[in-house]
């Protein structure tokens, strides 16, 4: 039997051929939306549906929604995460930029060349249909 095949095959309807574990119940109750397996389907964080009927539970704490500090503390902090994540990127090299650059440029050219050679065939079938 290939690879492939095998493959197909798990995920097929033999689910009760593996051994359950807490991780494959969860998936198998949460298949059609119901987590719990219990027919009710949750909406948002804290509220589930049951049979059309919302039932919404608060569930936020006021440390996650208000700010936290002084605005200028908090526009050091963003100043900070920013630069750290600007360190992270990877930076194209002099080189790739003006391969890139020419590639993008080459492409808009064929492109308007091509949109502009279509609207010319077009233009000459509707003249010579319509006079």
């Amino acid at each position: 039997m290939s690879e492939d095949s095998s493959r197909r095959r798990r995920g097929s309807d033999d689910d009760d051929a593996r051994p359950v574990t807490a991780a494959g119940r969860r998936r198998r109750a949460g298949a059609d939306g119901d987590e719990a397996g219990d027919g009710r389907r949750p909406t948002a964080k804290g509220a589930t549906t049951t049979g059309g009927k919302s039932t919404a539970t608060p569930t936020r704490d006021r440390s996650q929604t208000a700010p936290q500090g002084s605005p200028i503390a908090r526009l050091q902090r963003f100043l900070r995460e920013v630069v750290a994540e600007l360190r992270k990127v990877h930076w194209p090299t002099r080189r790739q930029i003006v391969v890139y650059t020419f590639v993008v440029l080459v492409f808009v050219a064929f492109m308007v060349s091509l949109v502009a050679g279509l609207d010319w065939v077009f233009a000459k079938a509707v003249f010579a249909l319509f006079g």
